[in-house]
């Protein structure tokens, strides 16, 4: 990257690691100046926020891609069985438990027994709207301290709340709530199964992934004659907020290589992309042809020819500065993303596009890399996994020494150095 040789004037990458260590290495270009000189539209088009997740010591190594979505997890819960049981869909945790118990004890989806009040796999997806719902209310100090950065995501493992979380979990499990072997299902390949057999009554999932063409929805629908599932935000927190992470608002990690002669040229070609109309273009092709606008936001045409279609579906490979539909600002990018799907699903996935939008936090950002995250992040991954298997799943008088166990572990394999770096970090960030 630094040395001159075969590399492209634009490379790019999602893994935050990857960054860091070639901006630490000395591999990439300061893009500070040229993008102050030459990306007008750019700096408009991501906002100070996005361009942050560039930044090492305030000069800019990186063009972060934007999202045009922030949101991530929404709950989702069986309608019909809740109608036959004459129960109201559940907007907090103490209504939610109430309503698993209920599906457990009266089966009203005549499973014969193989009823999953609550589908769970050790996908983030699953645990993490249940977890951060637990977690307490948080000063600076505790965010950016105890906060442990693992790959892409914000773990939870040190904060005030993450014990009675995983104790939570433990409950649900010993009374038979919550899918018994989901530690195995690592792909929630089980989980989607599940669900589209008409076996699961509530989980929580990315907000759209049940939406899809031809997905576990569609495919429960012609299963289960009347199969009803909606969105619901029913995990509160102590404020009686539903509380779950957002997105970082950046995407892929756009950089030049030191080696580059084409600094300015690059930053150029990012800025004419940046512009809305060039930005549509690029996701959705040529108005008239490959789609029309309706409201002010771009619908394929349904007789787009097929290798256009397929072109467009990987779009995201040519217009790298995007993570998402962008048609303008935030509503019609919502709009956009909607209107991509089978219409008889467009109503029940706004309505989870909402709820994945609603009392969301921010990821922690600092100024610099913490080293020893990239060093133990992998990992670590695991035993905060293992972490939760082993305690949900422990009998309840076995729980605190499984949870101690589980917990010296994952400080012994590197918790331990993250948070005295962080700690450190954070200090410095104060005294500047």
């Amino acid at each position: 990257m630094a040395s001159g040789s075969d590399v492209p004037d634009i490379v790019f990458t999602y893994d935050s690691g990857t960054f860091n260590r070639y901006a630490a290495q000395g591999g990439l270009t300061d893009l500070t100046d040229a993008l102050n000189q030459y990306g007008p539209n750019l700096k408009t088009f991501l906002g100070e926020d996005t361009l942050k997740y560039g930044q090492v010591d305030g000069k800019q190594y990186a063009i972060s891609g934007k999202r045009a979505i922030l949101g991530k997890y929404s709950g989702f819960i069986r309608k019909d069985w809740l109608d036959k049981l004459g129960m109201k869909e559940p907007t907090t945790t103490d209504e939610l438990y109430n309503v698993l118990k209920a599906f457990k004890e009266k089966d009203p989806g005549n499973t014969g027994g193989k009823v999953i009040p609550y589908g769970m796999t050790i996908a983030p997806g699953q645990y993490d709207p249940v977890i951060w719902s637990f977690i307490k209310p948080l000063n600076e100090e505790q965010q950016y301290t105890l906060t442990q950065k693992l790959g892409s995501n914000d773990y939870p493992t040190l904060l005030p709340g993450f014990k009675d979380a995983l104790q939570f979990l433990n409950k649900l499990y010993n009374e038979g709530l919550v899918s018994k072997d989901f530690g195995l299902d690592e792909d929630k390949k089980q989980l989607t199964q599940d669900v589209q057999n008409g076996l699961v009554g509530y989980f929580t999932d990315d907000f759209d992934n049940l939406y899809y063409a031809n997905g576990s929805y569609d495919n429960l629908k012609k299963t289960v004659q009347g199969a009803k599932i909606d969105p619901v935000d029913a995990l509160t927190n102590s404020e009686g907020k539903h509380a779950k992470p957002e997105y970082a608002p950046n995407a892929m990690y756009i950089m030049v290589p030191k080696s580059s002669q084409r600094v300015a040229e690059a930053i150029k070609y990012l800025d004419w992309m940046s512009q809305t109309d060039n930005m549509v273009a690029l996701q959705n092709g040529v108005e008239g042809e490959n789609y029309t606008m309706q409201n002010g936001i771009p619908v394929a045409k349904a007789d787009a020819p097929q290798n256009v279609l397929d072109r467009l579906f990987t779009s995201g490979d040519t217009a790298i500065l995007a993570n998402g539909k962008f048609a303008g600002d935030d509503e019609k990018n919502k709009q956009a993303l909607v209107a991509g799907f089978p219409q008889e699903n467009q109503a029940d996935l706004r309505k989870a596009l909402d709820i994945s939008v609603t009392d969301t936090f921010k990821p922690v950002l600092f100024d610099k890399p913490i080293e020893a995250e990239g060093k133990y992040g992998t990992a670590l991954q695991d035993k905060y996994d293992e972490m939760i298997v082993k305690t949900a799943t422990a009998k309840p008088d076995k729980f605190e020494s499984a949870y101690d166990a589980a917990l010296k572990d994952y400080m012994q394999s590197g918790g331990q150095a993250i948070l005295d770096e962080r700690t450190k970090a954070y200090q410095a960030m104060k005294t500047k």
